[in-house]
């Protein structure tokens, strides 16, 4: 199973049109929402792949799979979606103090 990337980041623009137009309000919009969508399917995802490695290790410790190996690539596919959400994660908290901090 493969790590989604959130997409649509290039749909994305914060430069906001100072004009003010509805035509960039929902465009807008719809780039938050693509962003925050993906950002949803990204946790569930790492939701569902440390369930998988939880239950690989309760399947070997039972003697229901002898293989090491499917074990170990379990745990590290696990492990890389968990720490590359932490890391998503943490940069859009940064970015969010970043522009909570700016003055307009």
């Amino acid at each position: 199973m493969a790590i989604n990337v959130i997409n649509n980041l290039d749909a994305y623009n914060p430069i906001l049109d100072l004009g003010g137009t509805q035509e960039v309000t929902t465009d807008n919009t719809a780039a938050f929402d693509n962003l925050f969508n993906s950002a949803i399917e990204m946790y569930k995802e790492t939701d569902t792949l440390q369930n998988q490695a939880e239950q690989a290790e309760i399947d070997f410790a039972l003697g229901y799979a002898t293989s090491t190996h499917d074990l170990a690539i379990a745990q590290q596919k696990a492990n890389i979606s968990l720490q590359y959400t932490v890391k998503v994660t943490n940069k859009v908290l940064e970015a969010y103090k970043e522009l909570m901090s700016m003055q307009i």
